[in-house]
């Protein structure tokens, strides 16, 4: 860190003199000039550095050659401090090779250390140089090898200048040492390596060797060899005599290090030919002055000067010196006041010359503002400032802004200083061309045309969406131009309904037309007009023709009444009153109409119902309709171009163009101010939306009107399915409408029912009725086939023609015959009946049953085959026997006719009820699938087999095996396992997990699958001729075949078994006491033999010992002393603490006492067989005497592990013995406690007879609040003075007493509200029953009232009938007369003619007699006479219901009653359970503080 920081300063200190340097002409204006070379050594003390130097550390010693023969040869180097010629002469730094001589005249020199061969020494510049040649000058002999070298990157690569050695081929084998060819050749050189002379031998090195002709010094490559920043001069070898060869020793090498006199390294300035002069080094005086050229700057006038760029520096030449010229730069624009750059390099983008421009600034001489910027100021560190111009509104040709004010320039519908504002009506600021689009808010559905400049959003009037405001909300419409429709207000109109038919065009919009009368007077009121303006009155009609006076009057706007007169076209629906009619919005309006016949023939007009007058708004008078723009004129041309207002006259309207429907929405929009809500009918519309234009809702089928509210012309029943069609029938009905609410259709004389479509009851086959054929057994038919509706008399049949089953005979009217029962055996309906039914055997005048299924004989008082039971007793029945399909059902033994129990089970089933399979069968006996077992017997549990055959499940056919046996059939081992077939079943394989290739194993032999290496039944060993553990590796034994007695290795070890003479682990080495090459191995000479027996003797004593030694190393235990000695030493230590820390004194004394016995015990036995471990150590040490260099170390640590084991007994007895000891601590211990009890002894017996005194008072409060007495209990547990218990009383038996009758705890409270409980429950059954019964009655009054109903309707049909037929037939003799009238007031009535009619109508009859008609009267009057009775059974059922309603009303206020009961008694149950859960927690507490008084008492007792 040093270093650097001197060429820091340097460097510094360098540049800090160029700013003195003069800057007058000198010598290099007309070419490059160089300065002269010098030792650059001078002033750069500091820079010069050796990788050894002796004596830094301290004094060291060294000889010289040249003294050997005298006396003193060797001297002291101490180059602790530097070099002084009064103190510290002996001081041999590197800084004094510098100069040769002190100022003393005395000899300096550096000096390495002895014996070091690679050391180097190192000159860093701080800056470059030119090097020119070396000179050094040695006190000692020259290196015997040594390499200059030079860096001109301060260090960062390395080149060689020359390489010197004394045999270059051998110590640089692959540098030439043929001499110098080109100047800058990298040689090897000899002649300065030899060992003469001893002293003051000199290397002499020139970059330039003179040899060389150089054609021009000054060029780049010459320059480039020259050139450095940092020498340096690695010596490899010494030169020696060659005593270092045989001996290294020091005295030695102290003759042979480097040391040089004098270093000296000329060079010079590397100044680029632009310096004649350097300036000088700091602290050096020899020059007073250096010089550089004044344009050019750095240590080695490498740049320009400051504002001298203008030209790019070059290195100068001959003939040109190239200086540096002064830029022109503009100051406010440029960089650091106008320097330009001093050279090219477009890696940085740097242009020599150029001016180097402030960040927003451009030009040759940085003097304007790039595109984009404005405002070129001096003061601007980035010299102009940015336009900030939106680049969305900017106009993208030319500066986006004027570079003087900074003005943007906008778009089109652009506007703002940065062309970020979009201008009014307009929005979105884009890249557009205009660069913002119109806000095209709809004219009516918003307020105005301005919208929001970020969205586009309009100011949109009530419920109107969208960006534009020309969407309705869902749920809201646009009202049509004809929105505004009214009808009149005179009685005299009447609605005439219309049907929609697919062939007739429908001309009308509601349900039909308004029939006004001629001279019929028509009121409208109009007082819902949101919008004052003119309106044109148009009127709808049927063609007929009117004369219209009306009347208007409109606030103060007329003076007078207006009145026009119209004429209605027969060939127009509609009809324009008046045009422009000034309408307000605040008052209300009466238009007053008149309809006179003008045309004979048409005495009434049909205007439309539901829009007899409508209104239309003059839309031209509105905004955005009015002026000359060219909107409102497009708008208005577009109105009439679409026919928008022609489509709302005609009804109905037709499809309106998309044009028309925005218009009409804006026109609606600003007349009610926003859209309309829909108002769907929620019963009568699919949803709560409409149509956009109008408002139609989407409706039901056959609803109709705009909210979709009403019923269609012909249909009935609005509701949420729609309306229903009426369907009345054309024959049976005088129209095709019906009653919208009930459906009624209007029907004909003669005809009934909702639609007409009916015969009066009695009758079948309508239109064409005829009575009902039944053979006097019943009253009704069907409608539409005649068949007979609930046959009497036990008949059935389409005409009541035959009997029902279980009746016989012939029913048919005129066979003098009835139904009768049969008798199989009992009659029909009795629990006796097993038929179904009978027929008469007129041949044997019996009666023959068809029984039932089941039943058999005669009269079916006998069982079929496969039934059983007793049907020959009444009640009695058969039924199917239970065999679930196992028996053949046609064998009557198959199963008992009586017990029904199953006798003979086929498919091998079993059982009463032959529903599983036999014993050795399994399946579904349900099914018909029992199947054999297929049980192996070697597998199976043999109790499951006898006779060679198995059982198995009889539901899935599962064998039962045999322990470890699978299969379904008991076939094989299970998983893992083998030795099928053994009574005790599979034995498991223990397969070893690591070294089988599975956990499985052959069944019969229990080989597992061993890995490669490892073998055994369970490959748990290792494979033939395979040795080791086998958990660990198998490895082969490889032993020798000529060496060994068997392929086979020790299992354990893998040593093999070795002949004679053979040795080693695979017998292939000689053994000991042999000699040769194995296999030819020879015995030695028996002396041998002595040697080694003593020799092997001596190694087992020291085995013996080392294994000792090693035993107290790891345990800490000697010998003979065992773990579990200590063990029990430290136990019995842990028993005193654990006594220690309990307060049972006299206890603690006994066992520390006993304890300490014997631990001085083990202590005293420890001792001993230590001392004779010492004394067995001692004697082992005098036998192995030859050896106690080796045991030395091991006998220290035997000493120091007995030292501690010393001071473990002194612990051991510490703990037991002195002031200090637990023991001690325990006495003393023991004596406060002694005193402490003593002390509170009295205070504890009183506190004791307190709580065995509150123990009681708490037992006598629990048994009187719990059980309701006290709890005196007698040594038996009985309490003969308390009747209702308590704690501890028991009865005679043994249970326990508390509670009962007359007592008042918990228990017996209790018990009562659970006896209430219960006798509740039981009233509730009670009133559930009458309940019922009550049930069972209203029922039975409804069915009566119902059949009394349905007597008076068909009663009411018939009577509606005749009269509508009496009606019908009225009118038409009326029409008969009318037209006879007619026919005889006619002029051309003739005589002859008159007299055919009269005939004719004389000749005319009744179609009934008078007898007839009398009859019919009667009947007619019984019926009604009858009808008079349902006023009294609808008393009789007024007061019934009544009596209902009473009891529903008790039982109510009873259940009520119960409820509350109920609700006392669950509170009353769950106060029981908390009081038994307090008392039940109260005892356990005054049991645990008993048993605590009790535990407490025995102590003090015992202390």
């Amino acid at each position: 860190m040093t270093v650097y920081l001197s060429l820091l300063v340097l460097a510094l200190s360098v540049f800090g003199q160029e700013q003195e340097l003069p800057s007058g002409p000198h010598g290099c204006t007309e070419g490059s000039c160089y300065p002269a070379t010098g030792n650059l050594l001078i002033g750069r003390a500091v820079n010069l550095t050796a990788t050894s130097t002796c004596g830094l550390g301290g004094p060291e010693p060294y000889c010289i050659v040249s003294h050997l023969q005298e006396s003193d040869k060797c001297f002291e180097c101490n180059s602790q401090h530097h070099y002084n010629p009064n103190h510290h002469r002996n001081s041999h730094r590197i800084e004094n090779v510098i100069y040769l001589m002190d100022r003393n005249g005395d000899n300096t020199w550096w000096q390495s250390v002895n014996g070091q061969e690679n050391v180097s020494i190192r000159l860093n510049l701080e800056a470059e140089f030119h090097f020119t040649h070396l000179i050094m000058k040695f006190k000692t002999f020259r290196p015997a090898a040594m390499i200059i070298e030079r860096s001109a990157d301060f260090g960062r690569t390395w080149r060689p200048y020359r390489y010197f050695a004394s045999n270059c081929t051998k110590t640089f084998p692959g540098i030439p040492a043929n001499g110098l060819r080109h100047i800058n050749d990298i040689i090897c050189e000899e002649r300065y390596s030899d060992i003469e002379p001893s002293t003051n031998g000199e290397v002499i090195y020139k970059v330039l060797d003179p040899a060389i002709h150089v054609k021009d010094p000054y060029s780049l490559d010459i320059q480039e060899l020259l050139r450095i920043t940092n020498l340096r001069i690695n010596f490899t070898k010494l030169n020696t005599l060659g005593d270092d060869l045989l001996d290294r020793r020091s005295d030695v090498l102290q003759k042979y290090y480097y040391a040089i006199y004098e270093l000296v390294v000329r060079g010079s300035c590397f100044c680029y030919g632009h310096a004649s002069e350097c300036a000088p080094v700091p602290g050096v005086n020899e020059r007073e002055n250096g010089m550089v050229n004044g344009d050019s700057k750095g240590l080695n006038c490498e740049r320009c000067r400051d504002f001298h760029n203008d030209l790019p520096w070059q290195p100068a030449e001959a003939e040109n010196p190239h200086t540096c010229r002064a830029c022109d730069c503009d100051p406010v624009g440029s960089l650091e006041g106008g320097v330009c750059d001093s050279h090219t390099d477009s890696d940085m983008g740097m242009i020599a010359g150029q001016c180097r421009c402030k960040a927003n600034v451009k030009g040759t001489r940085c003097d304007d503002c790039k595109e984009g910027y404005y405002g070129l100021s001096q003061n601007d560190p980035l010299g102009c400032q940015p336009c900030n111009c939106d680049p969305r509104g900017i106009i993208m040709t030319g500066a986006p802004c004027d570079q003087i004010s900074g003005d943007c320039s906008c778009k089109r519908y652009v506007t703002g200083r940065y062309c970020n504002q979009c201008l009014p009506e307009y929005w979105g600021l884009s890249n557009d061309l205009a660069g913002c689009r119109p806000c095209d808010c709809d004219f009516g559905g918003a307020f105005n045309n301005r919208c929001m400049m970020e969205n586009g959003q309009c100011d949109c009037r009530r419920h109107l969406i969208g960006r534009q405001c020309s969407e309705v909300q869902p749920g809201y419409f646009c009202a049509p131009l004809d929105y505004y429709k009214y009808e009149a207000e005179d009685p005299d109109v009447r609605t005439v309904h219309r049907e929609h038919a697919p062939s007739h065009m429908v001309t009308w919009t509601g349900p039909g037309f308004a029939r006004v009368k001629d001279g019929a007077g028509l009121v409208f009121t109009i007082d819902n007009i949101p919008y004052a303006m003119e309106y044109d009155i148009m009127i709808r009609y049927e063609p007929e023709v009117l004369l219209l006076p009306s009347s208007l009057r409109c606030g103060n706007l007329l003076p007078t009444e207006q009145l026009y007169t119209v004429t209605l076209p027969h060939r127009n629906r509609y009809q324009n009153l008046c045009d422009c009619v000034c309408v307000c919005s605040e008052r209300r309006a009466i238009i007053a109409c008149m309809l006179f016949q003008v045309t004979e023939g048409f005495d009434q007009v049909s205007l439309e119902q539901s829009g007899l007058l409508v209104l239309i708004p003059k839309y031209t008078e509105l905004p955005g309709f009015q002026g000359n723009e060219p909107e409102a004129e497009q708008r208005q041309e577009e109105m009439i171009r679409y026919m928008c207002l022609d489509s709302f006259m005609i009804t109905p309207m037709p499809a309106l163009a998309e044009m028309c429907s925005k218009l009409i929405c804006s026109i609606s929009s600003i007349i009610h101010d926003g859209a309309l809500p829909c108002q769907c009918d929620p019963q009568g519309s699919l949803s709560g939306e409409c149509d956009k234009v109008g408002g139609q809702c989407r409706c039901k089928p056959n609803v109709m009107g705009r909210h979709c509210d009403q019923c269609a012309p012909g249909t009935y029943g609005f509701g949420v399915n729609g309306c229903t069609a009426c369907n009345c029938h054309p024959e049976g009905s005088l129209s095709h409408q019906c009653d919208p609410i009930t459906g009624q259709c209007q029907c004909r004389q003669g005809a009934t029912g909702r639609g007409c479509s009916d015969c009066q009851p009695g009758q079948w086959g309508f239109p064409s009725c005829s009575p009902c054929q039944c053979n006097g057994h019943a009253d009704l038919c069907d409608a539409r086939t005649g068949e007979c509706r609930d046959c009497r008399d036990y008949t059935a049949g389409h005409l009541c023609e035959r009997c029902v089953d279980g009746f016989f005979g012939n029913p048919v009217l005129g066979s003098g015959e009835h139904c009768r029962p049969c008798p199989c055996p009992g009659n029909p309906g009795s629990a006796h009946f097993n038929g179904h039914s009978c027929e008469a055997d007129h041949s044997s005048n019996h009666i023959i049953c068809n029984c039932r299924q089941g039943y058999a004989g005669p009269r079916c008082d006998q069982c079929t085959p496969g039934y059983y039971g007793n049907p020959e007793q009444p009640g009695g029945q058969c039924l199917p026997c239970e065999c679930n399909g196992n028996i053949d059902a046609q064998d009557p033994e198959s199963c008992d006719p009586r017990t029904g129990q199953c006798l003979k089970c086929l498919y091998h089933t079993d059982g009463p009820s032959c529903a599983h399979c036999q014993h050795g069968y399994y399946g579904n006996a349900l099914a018909h699938d029992c199947r054999h077992c297929t049980c192996v017997t070697a597998g199976t549990i043999q109790a499951a087999c006898s006779d060679g055959q198995c059982h198995c499940d009889r539901q899935t056919g599962a064998c039962p095996c045999r322990e470890n046996v699978a299969g379904h059939n008991c076939d094989q081992c299970a998983p893992n396992h083998w030795n099928y077939g053994q009574d005790g079943g599979c034995e498991p394989c223990l397969c070893d997990p690591q070294h089988a290739l599975g956990a499985h194993c052959n069944m019969f032999t229990g080989q597992c699958h061993c890995r490669p290496g490892f073998g055994g039944k369970q490959c748990t060993e290792c494979e033939q001729f395979h040795w080791g553990d086998p958990q660990v590796q198998c490895q082969e034994c490889n032993c020798h075949p000529l060496g060994s007695e068997m392929a086979q290795c020790n299992r354990t070890t893998g040593e093999c078994e070795c002949r004679e003479g053979a040795a080693g682990k695979q017998c292939n080495e000689c053994a000991r006491g042999f000699t040769g090459v194995f296999p030819k191995c020879v015995g030695c000479h028996p002396c041998f033999q002595l040697w080694d027996d003593a020799l092997c003797q001596i190694k087992r004593d020291l085995e013996h010992i080392q294994y000792t030694v090693q035993r107290i190393l790891e345990s800490g235990v000697t010998p003979g002393i065992k773990d579990t000695r200590i063990r029990e030493l430290e136990k019995k230590l842990k028993q005193v603490q654990d006594l220690i820390s309990t307060e049972d004194s006299d206890k603690i004394h006994q066992l520390i006492g006993q304890s300490i016995d014997d631990l001085r015990a083990e202590i005293a036995l420890t001792d001993g067989r230590l001392m004779g471990v010492a004394r067995e150590l001692n004697t082992t040490l005098l036998h192995t005497n030859v050896c106690s260099c080796l045991l030395t170390d091991q006998f220290e640590k035997v000493k120091k592990y007995y030292k501690a084991s010393l001071e473990a007994e002194e612990k051991c007895n510490a703990s037991v013995s002195g002031p200090l000891s637990p023991v001690e601590q325990s006495r003393n211990l023991r004596a406060i406690t002694e005193d402490l009890l003593d002390a509170s002894k009295d205070k504890f017996l009183r506190a004791l007879a307190a709580q065995n005194k509150s123990l009681n008072e708490l037992q006598q409060k629990l048994s009187s609040s719990v059980c309701g007495g006290h709890s005196n209990a007698s040594v038996n547990g009985s309490c003969p003075d308390s009747q209702c218990g308590g704690a501890g009383c028991r009865d005679d038996q043994g249970n326990r007493v508390c509670g009962g009758e007359g007592c008042n705890g918990t228990v017996s409270s209790s018990v009562a509200a659970l006896n209430h409980a219960r006798n509740v429950t039981d009233s509730l059954n009670a009133a559930n029953e009458e309940l019922q019964d009550v049930l069972r009655k209203l029922q039975g009054i409804a069915s009566i009232t119902q059949d009394v109903k349905n007597q008076a309707m068909n009663t009411l049909e018939k009577a509606q009938k005749k009269k509508d037929y009496f009606e019908n037939n009225n009118k038409k003799l009326k029409d008969f007369i009318k037209k006879i009238k007619d026919f005889l007031t006619e002029e051309g009535a003739d005589p002859e003619s008159i007299e055919k009619v009269a005939l004719q109508v004389l000749s005319i009859t009744l179609p009934v007699n008078r007898t007839t008609l009398d009859k019919m009267i009667m009947q007619i009057k019984d019926s009604l006479s009858n009808l008079s009775d349902i006023e009294g059974i609808t008393n009789q059922t007024s007061q019934h219901i009544s009596k209902v309603k009473e009891l529903l009303d008790k039982a109510k206020d009873r259940a009520e009653e119960v409820k509350d009961a109920a609700n006392n008694t669950r509170q009353a149950l769950d106060e029981s359970k908390k009081a038994i859960e307090k008392a039940r927690t109260a005892l356990k507490e005054a049991n645990e503080n008993l048993n605590s008084t009790r535990n407490a008492t025995a102590e003090v007792q015992h202390v």
